[in-house]
């Protein structure tokens, strides 16, 4: 190959209407003016981005478009090798009419890998059938501060919960064919007041012992390609870092797939972060660093490399490290071989009846009743008055990254193309309902609340939809680009709520929410509050099962809900320093804890013990739990299990989950779970940097969340301070035995 015909596979195109460039800030200045056509796949092409994920496109007008594209790249370049393929997959397929899942959030408050794996493998069918070959997803990244304008589309706080489903979501992509892509590598989440691409502050310790088990756990599941944050941490950019993108990520994790980057950043070295002063140095930096595939167009990767290669700013070694690993995945995807044809147009369903079923086990079994006094499940035949901004809009169900609230915003008037129901809608299927608007999200007026405050006065019970709108970039209140400074509910939605409750009509709130809000001031008056974390295209029939009693709600909480007074937003993996104590005034405990979730009928525990009271540093303990079901329903528990390590040589969480299991119960059905857990999930990283386990005493805490521990069990880690590898276990084995 030329130099030409080699940097041409380290790049992409993404063919875009100008119309579009709301999708991204600087989105039409960083593409720049797109070349002829013929221009852009003379000598090859790496990728092509987002061909279903840009326009609203018919499905078989989607596959014409990119057997079209895909046979030019093959006819440009001398050796006939056409694109990777790649679109985004958060909540679903982001492609017009394909079916849009509950988003990541809603993923880990099932707490059921197995679920998540069968999405994922669901999704990557679609995907593989549209002639599709990489997914970018999941995101890994672990919450740190809740302000923060992407937690929507992260797993939660905690690093296992996050690895265990992320990884589950990976296994489900690849099964089908599909490179999944890790996100973001790494710390993006943890960035200064939660503002996004902002600086991060943060140590080596918190970095191995918080950020990377997620990937660790991933890159096991079979992930074959990764992107990098866009932040800096301690001042240099991870795009431009080789450090974490090839001495950890390549050389210590064995990872051995591309590393993509994320749009623009590569360019972002430049005009964002300052280190380098054109895109020739830019793309030299990140070359050097690890990263193999410049996203979502040639910005740097073209003619700025080709000079910085002719300026002694990179070496063409370099650049064949890059390319080798690039055809290499191209090879595995069938891409090489002489009798690849694209996918031709067909007629697929991409909303087909076994998707949507999913969809809305999903988002069943993703909700989360927090509160109840009662109330719920609605008596039939009560009168209902729906109340609030997220009542009445289908848009309420879907995440920033679905196709509607990512694409459709900047397509006016063309409709989502698949049959997504408000929770009036739902609702209203076996209720009287009224219906009073309130206020919107954001804004409204006097006489707004006082019509809903009417209404509510004149029914038996008063549903109130409250939360957030999706979007990008100031576009919402929720999703990449919407930070926010305090964890109060947008706009005049508390002085709704306040309204409401001085009526005497029992309020169950319903929030349909990318991140936690503070309700302490209002939830001792409210009869109930039900917490869906955008569910997507079922989602209002799952809020309506749950809210009638159909379904026994199951869902845990994967972020914790602040109390007031909250000032600086944490989660629950906090030393004591971090939680109340008698040296500061504010107090962080959570109103709603992480793991938290309430049911119509719940298991009954019995019985924990473990095989030992003496637990090897190298060796493993087994723990067993009973439960049972003596309702007249069936019940699901989240069995959970959280380490407490009372001294270690450097300051530790007061516990850290290392463990959970969800077991179904039928009625009078009993069960035992059974965890093997090998010391290295009591590990850390020690004060020289070094991952160890110590002896001492340590507590295993049992129970239906992290403030409800039905049961501790006191062990000693004996035997010598011992070093653990790379290769340890990341995560108990778990049987569940039922009779």
């Amino acid at each position: 190959m030329t130099l030409e015909e080699k940097v041409a596979q380290l790049g992409s195109v993404w063919w875009i209407d100008p119309a579009a460039g709301g999708m991204a800030p600087m989105l039409s200045e960083s593409i720049g003016p797109l070349p002829p056509w013929a221009e852009v796949v003379d000598g090859g092409l790496g990728q092509l981005t987002r061909t279903f994920g840009t326009a609203p496109l018919e499905p078989r007008e989607g596959m014409r478009i990119l057997a079209e594209r895909q046979r030019d790249v093959v006819a440009g370049n001398r050796f006939g090798i056409p694109a990777q393929v790649h679109e985004e997959c958060l909540t679903g397929l982001a492609a017009w009419r394909s079916t849009i899942y509950p988003a990541p959030l809603s993923w880990a408050a099932t707490f059921d890998p197995d679920l998540i794996a069968e999405m994922g493998a669901q999704i990557g069918s679609t995907m593989s059938r549209l002639g599709i070959h990489q997914g970018l997803a999941p995101v890994l990244d672990v919450v740190r501060d809740h302000r923060w304008g992407r937690v929507e589309e992260t797993l939660g706080e905690d690093p296992l919960l996050v690895g265990l489903v992320g990884s589950a979501y990976v296994r489900g992509l690849e099964g089908a064919g599909i490179v999944a892509t890790l996100k973001h590598f790494v710390g993006y989440s943890a960035s200064r007041a939660a503002r996004n691409l902002a600086p991060v502050s943060m140590g080596p310790r918190e970095l191995a012992d918080v950020m990377l088990p997620p990937f660790e756990m991933a890159l096991r599941a079979g992930a074959r390609s990764v992107m990098n944050s866009y932040t800096d941490r301690d001042g240099v950019p991870a795009a431009a870092d080789r450090t974490l993108l090839t001495d950890l990520l390549r050389d210590q994790l064995g990872f051995d797939g591309t590393l993509t980057a994320d749009y623009f950043s590569v360019a972002f070295l430049q005009t964002l972060h300052g280190v380098a002063e054109d895109l020739g140095e830019a793309a030299a930096l990140a070359l050097q660093a690890g990263i193999d595939i410049e996203l979502p167009s040639t910005n740097a990767f073209g003619q700025p490399l080709l000079d910085a290669l002719a300026a002694g700013l990179v070496e063409e070694k370099t650049i064949d490290t890059a390319l080798i690993r690039v055809l290499r995945q191209k090879c595995e995807l069938g891409l090489l071989d002489p009798d690849w044809a694209p996918t031709e147009p067909d007629d697929v369903d991409l909303d087909a009846p076994e998707a949507r079923a999913l969809a809305l086990r999903v988002a069943q079994r993703s909700m989360v009743l927090l509160a109840n006094d009662g109330t719920l499940p609605l008596q039939p035949g009560a009168r209902l008055v729906v109340v609030g901004p997220r009542a009445d809009t289908y848009q309420a169900m879907l995440g920033c990254y679905s196709f509607p609230m990512h694409v459709l915003v900047h397509h006016p008037g063309v409709e989502p193309g698949l049959e997504i129901r408000s929770v009036r809608e739902a609702l209203a299927a076996d209720h009287e309902v009224t219906y009073a608007l309130g206020v919107p999200v954001v804004g409204g007026s006097d006489e707004e609340i006082a019509a809903a405050v009417a209404a509510a006065r004149d029914a038996d019970v008063c549903v109130v939809a409250l939360g957030d709108e999706a979007g990008l970039f100031g576009n919402g209140t929720s999703g990449e680009g919407n930070d926010v400074a305090t964890l109060d509910l947008p706009g005049r939605q508390e002085e709704l709520l306040e309204a409401l409750l001085g009526t005497g009509t029992p309020v169950v709130a319903v929030l349909l929410v990318g991140r936690p809000y503070d309700l302490s001031r209002q939830v001792d008056r409210l009869a109930a509050v039900v917490c869906a974390f955008f569910p997507g295209e079922e989602g209002a029939q799952a809020i309506a099962d749950v809210l009638t009693g159909r379904v026994n709600p199951s869902g845990r909480l994967p972020v914790s809900f602040p109390a007031a007074g909250a000032t600086h937003p944490s989660t629950y993996l906090a030393p004591t320093l971090g939680q109340l104590t008698d040296v500061s005034v504010v107090d962080p405990t959570a109103l709603f804890p992480f793991g938290h979730g309430l049911s119509y009928a719940a298991a009954t525990w019995g019985s924990v013990a473990a095989s030992t009271e003496e637990w090897a540093t190298d060796g493993s303990v087994e723990l067993a739990v009973e439960l049972g079901n003596d309702t007249d329903r069936e019940v699901s528990e989240v069995v959970q299990v959280y380490l407490h390590d009372p001294v270690a040589s450097v300051v530790r969480p007061v516990q850290q989950l290392v463990g959970a299991a969800r077991v179904d119960l039928a009625v009078g059905e009993q069960a035992r779970v059974r965890f093997t857990l090998s010391a290295d999930l009591a590990s850390f990283t020690g004060r020289d940097l070094v991952r160890i386990v110590e002896p001492g005493a340590v507590e295993l805490r049992v129970g239906a969340s992290s403030a409800d521990i039905r049961a501790t069990v006191a062990l000693r880690l004996v035997g010598p301070t011992r070093q653990v590898r790379v290769e340890r276990s990341l995560a108990p084995d778990v049987v569940v035995e039922t009779a």
